[in-house]
């Protein structure tokens, strides 16, 4: 599929039934805050990807959730050797300044205009490195990189965590957590 001359899907095929499904960006992004929240489980991520982007839920659910999925990462199959990168930006601490980005470079004013997810994507990876939003994003690969001047590095400490750090996923399994607790509890003077 090519963005530029063919027209932007609004269906799926799941277990080779077409199937509607809604494609404006903020159901798409709803999905995306969360499956970025640690808190909730692989079932309720899937729960939410369902109910906000299919208007008829599937008879094939399993198949609805990858070619969901496959939807949103623009069409393209998920690689199973896909290498995990430290994220950068989070849509829901970084909200305000990718509104702002949006209307900055392309005056694109996301309250009020629906976009096609597709769409969205592409514009987002397009915003203009003058934003405070690409700014920060800079920031925070040069702080992650070690490459950061020392005016930058005094920058990241008063702006503070909480704007230029970025939670990580965690992807230890549960027994690993489990041991590493049971280790910390053991250091704090725990005991047995």
């Amino acid at each position: 599929m090519n963005i530029l001359v063919d027209e932007l899907p609004t269906k799926v095929l799941v277990g080779g039934i077409e199937c509607k499904i809604e494609t404006d960006f903020r159901a798409c992004l709803r999905i995306i805050l969360a499956f970025e929240d640690d808190e909730l489980t692989d079932y309720e991520k899937q729960m939410i990807l369902l109910a906000n982007l299919y208007r008829k839920l599937p008879a094939d659910v399993e198949g609805a959730v990858r070619m969901g999925l496959k939807f949103l990462d623009g069409g393209v199959e998920p690689s199973e050797e896909a290498e995990l990168k430290e994220r950068m930006y989070a849509f829901n601490k970084d909200a305000g300044l990718i509104f702002a980005a949006f209307k900055q470079t392309h005056g694109i004013d996301l309250d009020t205009d629906k976009i096609h997810w597709w769409k969205f994507i592409a514009l987002f990876m397009d915003l203009g490195s003058d934003t405070a939003f690409c700014n920060l994003i800079g920031l925070r690969k040069r702080m992650s990189d070690g490459t950061a001047t020392k005016e930058e590095r005094r920058l990241a400490d008063e702006l503070g965590d909480d704007v230029v750090k970025i939670p990580q996923k965690d992807l230890r399994t549960p027994e690993e957590k489990a041991r590493e607790d049971e280790f910390m509890r053991l250091v704090k003077g725990g005991g047995r």
